[in-house]
């Protein structure tokens, strides 16, 4: 089946779709299940999911289908036709592989009836705060769902090879906007003045600085800023400034308090300059926790199909993924697809040049199915 998906694949990569705008993706998947013989539901707005089998559950298999505001740069003759947005983390990806686990299932339920059900979500809106996730789950996607996989592109593991680890394999997540207000003036009289770029100059600096000492180091809190702004003119204190940024943290608890810590921490900084502050803090996705049991699924499946090589350690991501959502309503585990030609260039996620190498999509698509049948025959690993 390589061939039709890899030209599966290409066809979404060529028309990716922002968040909750999956419509010709959701189609796309529809119409191929159905022609499979398949009975997918669509989801509220975009995504849908299909089971396979017969009898109670026993498996749920995740993908997410969404795009990123991104100009695509690889020159590929597949590239998006959709200026300013493209598949640069892989979503494709990870969509066909599941795309392709849900057809190898049919087939083989149609030739032998599988007795237990496996359930493959095609989820909407990963890429935004705080994610399609929860959608999923308000609709009821999970319930009867008693474990889940998913997977994800990684451009520094090679293909044949998957990425494992027990426990957070991802942070916590925050976006953060602080605008400062304040009365302004000319700069040969800042006294006379509430100077924001001053303030907001301090909350940069000492934000982090003291996070890093009011809470315990091996959490790894992160906040570092991605926006900037005030003024227009060099000899002009402006009235008003912004920043935003994003705050990261390996540990679920520590992220909890650390929100709070990070709001007092602000205002105090901001206090001695007189300046109005105003706080938007976002709170984003936990940690996503890989369960023991369901680790090992992947795991059995992956030596069996890939060899007894084929998996190694990776490391806990400072990104965020919407996954998490899922892995604190059910146990589950998600794996690093490796991407990587061997030998070639380490791109990175969102990219616009990131060009994960295609034979990567048949390593996933054999791994999840068996580890998909592995938990139907109720195996252990």
């Amino acid at each position: 089946m390589l061939d039709e998906l890899t030209r599966f694949r290409r066809d979404i990569h060529a028309h990716p779709e922002l968040s909750h705008k999956e419509y010709r993706t959701t189609d796309q998947l529809v119409e191929r299940l159905e022609l499979a013989g398949l009975r997918p539901v669509r989801l509220e707005n975009s995504g849908l999911y299909v089971d396979i089998g017969d009898g109670p559950l026993r498996l749920g298999l995740r993908a997410d289908i969404d795009a990123l505001p991104i100009l695509e740069e690889t020159g590929l003759p597949y590239a998006s036709s959709n200026t300013g947005i493209a598949h640069a983390c892989g979503h494709d990806v990870h969509t066909t592989v599941m795309l392709g686990v849900a057809l190898v299932l049919g087939k083989l339920h149609a030739d032998s009836p599988m007795r237990g059900s496996v359930r493959v979500i095609f989820q909407p809106a990963e890429e935004i705060i705080p994610g399609g996730a929860l959608d999923v789950i308000s609709q009821g996607v999970l319930r009867d769902v008693p474990r889940i996989l998913a997977l994800h592109c990684d451009p520094r593991i090679d293909v044949g090879l998957v990425g494992t680890r027990i426990g957070a394999i991802t942070s916590a997540s925050d976006t953060v906007r602080v605008e400062l207000t304040g009365r302004g003036g000319h700069t040969s009289r800042p006294h006379l003045t509430e100077d924001v770029v001053f303030a907001l100059a301090h909350i940069a600096a000492n934000v982090p600085a003291v996070l890093a000492r009011r809470i315990d180091v091996r959490s790894a809190v992160s906040v570092v800023w991605g926006q900037i702004h005030a003024g227009s003119a060099p000899n002009a204190i402006p009235a008003h400034g912004f920043m935003a940024g994003t705050m990261r943290c390996l540990d679920g608890e520590a992220w909890e308090s650390a929100g709070d810590l990070l709001d007092h921490t602000v205002r105090q900084i901001a206090a001695p300059f007189g300046v109005d502050v105003k706080i938007e803090h976002i709170r984003g996705v936990p940690p996503v926790i890989n369960s023991e049991a369901e680790t090992g699924l992947i795991e059995a499946a992956a030596r069996a199909e890939l060899g007894p090589d084929a998996v190694v350690l990776t490391p806990q991501s400072m990104g965020g993924e919407d996954f998490a959502w899922m892995t604190q309503e059910v146990p589950g585990a998600m794996m690093r697809l490796g991407t990587r030609t061997r030998g070639g260039e380490t791109f990175d996620l969102h990219r616009g040049d990131y060009a994960p190498d295609e034979h990567a999509i048949g390593c996933g698509v054999r791994v999840m199915t068996a580890a998909a049948l592995r938990a139907v025959l109720g195996l252990r690993h």
